[in-house]
């Protein structure tokens, strides 16, 4: 079985989380602050939802995983990755496309991530 899930911008990997490897104590604690935060209610598209279910908490950790991977805040990524990939043990990719018009964000659950791979090509003269 796949244990990982990677986090795509553009179909290009952004992050690869291994489920293979636990969290620590402090990563634990850490997620838990998180939901609690959450249970205070969250925003999403502009609309305050007072008790977010686990679908409407997924999407607004994933809007704030987009903003910290443009942003390059890779210790905010990491966390947030983290919970996607915690809370939501069957989901194995985040598709995020974003061009001029919009951004969508799709969870993928039934599709394994396969790792992409650097190919280097020859200097053309």
């Amino acid at each position: 079985m796949n244990n990982l899930m990677a986090v795509l911008l553009n179909d290009i990997a952004q992050l690869e989380y291994d489920r293979n490897k636990p969290l620590s104590d402090y990563q634990t604690t850490y997620l838990e602050k998180m939901d609690k935060k959450m249970d205070a209610g969250i925003e999403l598209d502009g609309q305050h939802i007072e008790n977010p279910d686990v679908n409407q908490r997924a999407q607004f950790i994933t809007a704030n995983l987009l903003h910290a991977i443009k942003n390059s805040d890779e210790s905010m990524s990491a966390a947030l990755c983290s919970y996607l990939a915690d809370r939501l043990p069957d989901l194995k990719q985040v598709k995020i496309t974003e061009n001029e018009e919009k951004v969508t964000i799709d969870l993928v659950f039934n599709e394994d991530y396969v790792k992409q791979v650097a190919v280097d090509l020859p200097k053309l003269h």
